[in-house]
């Protein structure tokens, strides 16, 4: 009697269980983690290829939150550097997940895209996107995280960015980090926030928004032209002597933009600057050596 009503039990449950399925929480443990683990990759280019490669495999095999999370995972990962990250890339397998059967993975997979071409005008991106709004053109919600990841794509008119990290990757931007892991907990419940009363929480991203430009101005901070080689970023820690910061690089006069992974050197040596990385607004003063010669 007593197996009996055990193998009634688990039959009952087992019927049940494919009601409780489509309750699943919205603000998942496991959810909260996938994010997590993409916040501990993303400082390095070795741990973020690792991490793409898992959350692949979690995308396959793992629970509707945690699949939820991975698209914006991936987005954290590679914020505003739609390009390949060593021949890896974010953006073919979130357009891959755009057309996944579950709605909210699909939403956040459109919100994702926008974040990793944040601000670059990227052409492949955006082209991607109005397909979108053409397959998605009878679903609301769908088209509405289009409009938004389209606005994200051209945001500043290609002059601002939303990467956590300054543009040789060297440091990290801690407002900006914040208000993107603030908009992807918000998109974890994407349809009942942003597509109910709580859409003015979009505007969390607007604290990681920041100029990508390099402007050089003199000590009363009037603009002051000057040339510089702007190029990839070499990371010289550790090297003996003085080894070269920067390579391929091409050569402008201020102001310039700076992509992510980018570098800028002054290429005269009739200013000096006052600060270590050229970034943002710099101050330049007269060489007084360059003077004398």
């Amino acid at each position: 009697a007593a197996g009996g009503g055990a193998a009634s039990g688990a039959a009952g449950s087992s019927s049940g269980g494919k009601e409780k399925e489509k309750e699943w929480p919205k603000l998942d443990v496991q959810a909260v983690a996938t994010l997590g683990v993409a916040l501990v990759a993303s400082g390095e280019e070795l741990g973020a290829e690792m991490t793409i490669r898992n959350f692949n495999h979690i995308f396959q095999y793992g629970d509707p939150p945690v699949r939820r999370a991975v698209p914006l995972g991936l987005a954290v990962l590679s914020t505003s550097k739609p390009q390949n990250v060593n021949g890896t890339s974010v953006v073919d397998t979130l357009s891959k997940m755009t057309h996944d059967p579950d709605p909210e993975t699909a939403t956040n997979a459109i919100l994702a895209m926008g974040l990793c071409a944040g601000g670059t005008n990227n052409s492949k991106v955006a082209g991607q996107l109005r397909s979108l709004a053409t397959y998605y053109g009878k679903e609301p919600g769908m088209l509405f995280a289009v409009r938004i990841a389209q606005g994200l794509v051209h945001a500043g008119k290609g002059l601002v960015t939303l990467s956590p990290y300054h543009p040789d990757r060297s440091l990290p931007h801690f407002p900006a980090l914040a208000s993107l892991i603030a908009l992807c907990h918000v998109s974890l419940d994407f349809k009942g926030l942003v597509l109910g009363k709580h859409h003015f929480l979009l505007y969390l991203l607007v604290g990681a928004m920041r100029p990508r430009m390099l402007v050089t101005v003199d000590a009363d901070l009037n603009p002051l032209p000057v040339t510089v080689r702007v190029g990839t970023a070499v990371d010289v820690v550790g090297l003996a002597g003085r080894p070269k910061t920067i390579t391929g690089f091409q050569t402008h006069t201020t102001p310039v933009l700076l992509a992510i992974g980018e570098r800028a050197e002054l290429a005269t040596d009739e200013y000096l600057p006052l600060t270590s990385v050229l970034e943002g607004v710099v101050i330049l003063k007269k060489n007084p050596e360059f003077e004398g010669q």
